[in-house]
């Protein structure tokens, strides 16, 4: 009880140990990993895609996505080495009713830890229209930032893109924040006039950039710009409208 801040209506917690702590006593769980799975899934479903999420590396993922009937998105890399990927340039003009497997290391893994809990996947493009969404379920309510991995050691890097898009959600909500909640808030509201200088010059934003990927931050920067919120039903995530 100590660390699943249950005497707050708006809770926030980094990574997997945080879905632990909060989603059992909240009434929805919201995802937020800014670069890139959130952003990405924001884009495919608005498309009217239907994303499955799945650990990243574990090899069973082709025979998945084959029983699935669903194509299977492959590790970020050159646009034109990869049809879809977790770039989200390479989802910008996904038709319709594609079935796509989108493995991830921090976003797809989480989803996949919620448990019963109505997850929805939020960012910084959907922020209000995620919050607004979540109050169809009640007043408890869990914004998780998704965090980086270390290469070195694979622990958690909390990161600041993920802190900022759980910021912007709670910025629409309404409730007692956690401290954890607050601070998230407040250093959303000290950067939102600059949003993408901040996501370019941040750590995750210069590895994409360095790996050509400017793009993709700029598509993760829009802030508020859509009414698509993605929801997590039967193993997918799929296309709601407040």
């Amino acid at each position: 009880m100590i660390y699943n801040q249950s005497e707050f209506d708006l809770r926030c917690e980094w990574g997997a140990q945080g879905i632990a702590q909060l989603a059992p006593i909240s009434d929805v769980v919201v995802i937020v990993d800014v670069l890139s799975f959130s952003t990405c899934v924001e884009i495919a479903t608005n498309n009217g895609a239907i994303i499955f999420p799945y650990i990243f590396g574990d090899e069973s993922v082709k025979d998945y996505a084959n029983s699935l009937q669903a194509e299977l998105a492959s590790h970020r890399q050159s646009f034109s080495r990869s049809k879809y990927s977790l770039s989200p340039v390479s989802l910008m003009n996904i038709p319709s009713e594609t079935r796509l497997v989108l493995p991830s290391l921090n976003g797809s893994t989480l989803t996949l830890l919620t448990g019963s809990t109505p997850t929805l996947a939020g960012c910084l493009r959907n922020c209000e229209a995620v919050a607004r969404f979540t109050q169809k379920y009640g007043s408890k309510i869990a914004v998780i930032p998704a965090g980086e991995r270390w290469k070195e050691d694979g622990s958690l890097r909390p990161a600041f893109e993920d802190l900022i898009g759980a910021g912007a959600i709670l910025s629409y909500l309404d409730g007692s924040l956690s401290p954890e909640a607050a601070i998230a808030l407040q250093s959303f509201q000290a950067v939102r006039q600059d949003l993408l200088s901040y996501l370019q010059q941040c750590s995750s934003g210069k590895e994409l950039i360095a790996k050509n990927f400017a793009a993709d931050v700029e598509l993760a920067a829009a802030f508020n710009i859509s009414s698509c919120v993605p929801l997590f039903t039967d193993n997918a995530y799929r296309k709601q409208l407040i």
